[in-house]
């Protein structure tokens, strides 16, 4: 399936780039995290388990188990805080 992945703040400095066009067989999005940090380089560093990463899917924050669609939209972020 052909989905778009967004990337914000520190994770789109890293990447190089604020979205691509993804082709995945991922079915969550815990699936397409681990897709996207076996490419390597800075998706491995920006993505990897330890780090505190927030996912949104179709613009609503989600957690790993959310199921993925054709046409999904996609975006890693890091944590914010307000101040």
């Amino acid at each position: 399936m052909k989905i778009s992945v967004r990337y914000f703040a520190s994770i789109r400095e890293a990447i190089g780039t604020g979205q691509e066009g993804v082709e995945t067989a991922a079915a969550t999005l815990g699936a397409l995290r681990d897709e996207l940090i076996a490419r390597g380089g800075a998706h491995a560093a920006s993505l990897a388990r330890g780090r505190a990463v927030r996912m949104a899917l179709n613009q609503t924050l989600s957690d790993e188990s959310a199921p993925l669609a054709d046409g999904a939209e996609v975006a890693f972020f890091p944590p914010v805080t307000g101040g």
